[in-house]
């Protein structure tokens, strides 16, 4: 399940892609596929190890092209290990909900991206995760938890304050928005709730159902991505020296 949308986000063989707070991969195993060369940056070590796993078994399958290259590894946000200019495309999913520092994470994505090169950031969408809140305290008082609730507007202008240009936005996900509303009513960890196994299973036909019904579906959230898309998506590029 993708967030980032690639015909907004382009990549060509051989671009030098960093997935910042990689979680599980989908976002790092979507550009390998597609033949970039990804770096899967994130602080927990056992997520990483599952996606170094992972990538390994995608090569041995012959499912990234040849010359791509893929690399997980631990690290922190707020001090990436990589030289200036060192990345072509920056993916960051999810992510500066948790940090504290959201403007040092932007600043240091933009060092390591490369003159020309594009960013996507995406955040749970305010309503959605507003009403998550109101539902649920388990929802994000947690270690590691939901810090801050983004409006769109003012995620735009923390990534064109960090010298970026926002060249495109968009909301994803509207069907989970209901999940997450349900298991934050009946319990967060409560996934034996009738209603949760439900949706539940709604959103497994989403993404392993026949054709009929998977189009059934993609139809229906994309009509509703633009009132409850549980994700909003911002697109940027780094100026070139001298624009």
């Amino acid at each position: 399940m993708l967030t980032v949308d690639f015909s907004r986000f382009p990549l060509a063989p051989g671009d030098r892609v960093l997935d910042l707070g990689c979680g599980g991969g989908r976002h790092a195993f979507e550009c390998y596929r597609r033949g970039a060369d990804v770096v899967a940056l994130d602080q927990n070590a056992e997520e990483i190890a599952e996606v170094r796993k992972w990538f390994a078994a995608m090569e041995q399958a012959g499912e990234a092209p040849a010359g791509a290259s893929a690399v997980a590894m631990e690290g922190d946000a707020l001090n990436l290990p990589f030289d200036d200019g060192t990345f072509d495309k920056i993916i960051i999913s999810e992510v500066m909900e948790h940090i504290p520092d959201d403007k040092g994470v932007l600043a240091e994505m933009v060092r390591v991206l490369k003159p020309g090169g594009l960013l996507a950031v995406t955040v749970p969408r305010y309503l959605p995760e507003k009403i998550c809140w109101a539902l649920s305290d388990e929802y994000h008082e947690v270690e590691g938890g939901h810090i801050r609730i983004y409006k769109g507007d003012e995620l735009v202008e923390k990534v064109r304050g960090a010298g970026l240009e926002p060249y495109g936005t968009h909301h994803a996900h509207a069907l989970h928005s209901p999940y997450w509303w349900i298991k934050c009513a009946v319990g967060v960890n409560n996934d034996k709730a009738l209603p949760v196994k439900a949706y539940h299973q709604l959103l497994v036909w989403d993404i392993v159902g026949t054709p009929v019904i998977s189009r059934i579906t993609k139809a229906a959230e994309k009509a509703l991505n633009p009132v409850i898309g549980k994700s909003f998506v911002v697109y940027a590029s780094k100026p070139r020296t001298g624009e």
